[in-house]
């Protein structure tokens, strides 16, 4: 049997038990999809843990259907898990799908599109009865027309083959047919040479420890293994794919999401500073796994509190109130959330307290596209509140990434005593790599100080008031060389001061409504933020130093366009990449950067917004490449993106 094509491998070579041949490639792209109910992300879950394990590079992709109850077998409740596992090191979950697995003609219909020609296709063939078909709106059945005689496909009666293997546990009609992701999933371990131990582990761990749930468990492990089994005996499937491991840097790892990323970068930075971290939110969609991680019982053993605020406006005033207080205050939501705690982070500002906003960017605008990722949040964070508002803006470029990222957010906010923002979005909270978890002995340090009393900074001293109507002698707001005031915390004797939302004069904090001294406070406050790239390291440059074209990009692009840069090298063109994580301020050399290359593309998931800002800032005749459908940019896109400016 021939390979999927595209796939680049060894001729086929026997198997240890002499029935079927395997054929070692280099990486394998697999999507397993059906109804919401289905199992798919525990499937695709359970498959990319087992593949970590095996010691493959990976990249997930979880797709999930945005109506929370769409009715089952329909277009709206169609959910799907890609996973990219390799032998090599990869940045992205894959272009095309080596290889699809449906349940149900809702599945195949959302997802066929995605599986390349001659690719493998796993068909659950009792779910294509009339009803379901009509409920995909297919007009004739796929299975019977010929319109997939272009994949490999292994029609299989899952849901049948499933009852049979677990008639013996117990289990009603509807709980049998819950354990055929199982069975699909040992179907593919077993294409794929998996072990099934690590997944029966877990099986048993989870329902293993109460005498009510035994028979789940001992269904669920009988499904696994007889997908396995029917791999292993069928005529139809004479072919194993096997997928090395990848080389990586020596290390303990787990695989870990975008959003638990944050929550332990949080942790960390709070540990780090010897704060208390103070994490107020409101569940909305990407967002809401953050506070979820944050809320466990291992979390709380770190000191962490945790609070579901009655909306994201209270959310906000609550992390506001506690840096006030002189804890870590942060608060997450996506792009609507963000919109309603605009006023509140204005006050941050105003105040120059240290606020974190993890805003986790999802399709828009209102409701939009709640499950699906975008980058259309840019411009709201830069400019989305009243009056000069200047705040510090940062984004992860991985999931992984999102772990230094967090950290960096407090230490940003505690240092410089400002909002910041914190842009993920959709496809780096869900999508999970390895992580080499890190040496925290070797995490910069974050170095907070408060003022204590006459000796300490922001002490005026005796018989030097300042200002009209100083009530104390404490000057809340003395800055340091970065234009950063201390933080009092409130009770500590002799530093009483006046902090709140109406213009100040500096250094006293008393109220003044003098024009002079609000342009003054302007223009400091938003020097203090430009400051804050005298502390972060310059932008760097991959790829050919005399290229023509460079692409640049900020946040979850970054895998795309850093492999399709690549793969365009490898084809003699002339082209370097760079991608921001700082995005305000931007890194001091970024203008220098921009200006030595003839052309810059800018590959964004919204209409334009860090080109927009690119070509404002530092006047280069920016062009963007721009994709607003909910999904991430594909690699080839990219590849074909540069082609056409360098013809």
């Amino acid at each position: 049997m021939t390979p999927p094509a595209g796939l680049d491998a060894p001729p086929l070579a026997p198997s240890a038990n002499g029935k079927h041949t395997y054929q070692e490639v280099e990486s394998i792209t697999i999507r397993f999809a059906g109804d919401s109910g289905d199992g798919m992300q525990l499937a695709g879950t359970q498959f990319t843990n087992t593949s970590a394990l095996v010691g493959n590079d990976i990249a997930t992709f979880p797709d999930f259907p945005a109506e929370i109850r769409a009715p089952a077998g329909t277009l709206a409740g169609v959910s799907g898990y890609q996973l990219h596992f390799s032998s090599t090191r990869i940045y992205t979950p894959g272009d095309v799908l080596d290889a699809l697995v449906v349940m149900n003609p809702a599945a195949l219909k959302t997802n066929l599109h995605d599986l390349k020609k001659g690719g493998i296709l796993v068909i659950n063939t009792d779910a294509f009865g009339q009803n379901d078909l009509d409920k995909a709106k297919y007009k004739v059945n796929p299975l019977d027309n010929g319109s997939l005689t272009g994949y490999r496909q292994i029609r299989v009666s899952v849901s049948k083959l499933t009852r049979e293997a677990v008639k013996e546990c117990g289990l009603s009609p509807r709980e049998q047919d819950r354990c055929k992701n199982f069975f699909a999933l040992g179907l593919v371990y077993w294409m794929y040479e998996r072990p099934l131990e690590p997944t029966i582990k877990w099986v048993k761990d989870k329902f293993g420890r109460k005498p009510e749930l035994m028979p789940v468990m001992d269904a669920n492990t009988r499904a696994l293994k007889a997908g396995y089994n029917y791999g292993d005996t069928v005529e139809v499937m004479p072919v194993q794919y096997t997928v090395g491991k990848a080389k990586i840097e020596p290390g303990v790892y787990r695989k870990i999401t975008g959003n638990e990323a944050i929550a332990i970068g949080l942790v960390a930075a709070a540990h780090s500073a010897n704060k208390t971290l103070v994490y107020s939110g409101y569940p909305i969609t990407p967002a809401s796994s953050v506070l979820e991680d944050l809320c466990s019982v291992e979390m709380r053993r770190h000191g962490v509190k945790t609070l579901q605020a009655e909306d994201e406006i209270a959310a906000c005033g609550i992390a506001i109130g506690a840096s006030f207080g002189g804890a870590i205050g942060v608060t997450g939501t996506s792009g609507p959330g963000i919109c309603l705690k605009s006023e509140a982070i204005g006050l941050a500002v105003m105040t120059e307290l240290p606020l974190v906003i993890i805003d986790v960017q999802r399709g828009g605008p209102s409701t939009g596209l709640p499950t699906k990722t975008e980058q259309a949040d840019l411009l709201q964070a830069m400019f989305g509140r009243n009056g000069e508002s200047p705040v510090a803006i940062i984004a992860p470029q991985s999931p992984v990434d999102c772990f230094d990222i967090a950290y960096e957010a407090v230490r940003i906010a505690t240092q410089f005593m400002c909002p910041v923002f914190l842009l993920s979005d959709g496809y780096l909270a869900n999508g999970s790599e390895p992580w080499k978890l890190p040496d925290s002995t070797k995490l910069p340090k974050i170095e907070i100080t408060h003022p204590t009393g006459p000796n300490s900074d922001g002490w005026n001293g005796p018989g030097h008031e300042v200002g009209e109507g100083a009530a104390s002698k404490y000057l809340p707001y003395k800055r340091d060389k970065y234009l950063s005031r201390p933080w009092a915390i409130p009770g500590t004797p002799g530093l009483e001061h006046r902090i709140g939302g109406i213009e100040k004069q500096d250094t006293t904090g008393n109220i003044n409504y003098e024009p002079a001294n609000h342009e003054h406070m302007v223009h400091t406050r938003w020097q203090k933020i430009e400051n804050i790239a005298l502390t972060i390291p310059d932008l760097e440059v991959t790829g050919d130093a005399d290229a023509e074209l460079l692409l640049i990009g900020w946040g979850g692009t970054y895998g795309s366009i850093f492999t399709a840069v690549e793969r365009a090298q490898r084809k003699g063109l002339k082209v370097a990449s760079a991608h921001l994580r700082y995005l305000n301020p931007m890194p001091k050399n970024t203008e220098a950067v921009l200006k030595r290359f003839k052309k810059v593309l800018v590959p964004e998931l919204n209409t334009g917004q860090l080109c927009w800002l690119l070509r404002a800032k530092y006047l280069v005749d920016a062009k963007g490449l721009n994709k607003v459908q909910g999904r991430p940019f594909l690699i080839s896109e990219i590849e074909a993106a540069i082609t056409e400016h360098l013809a």
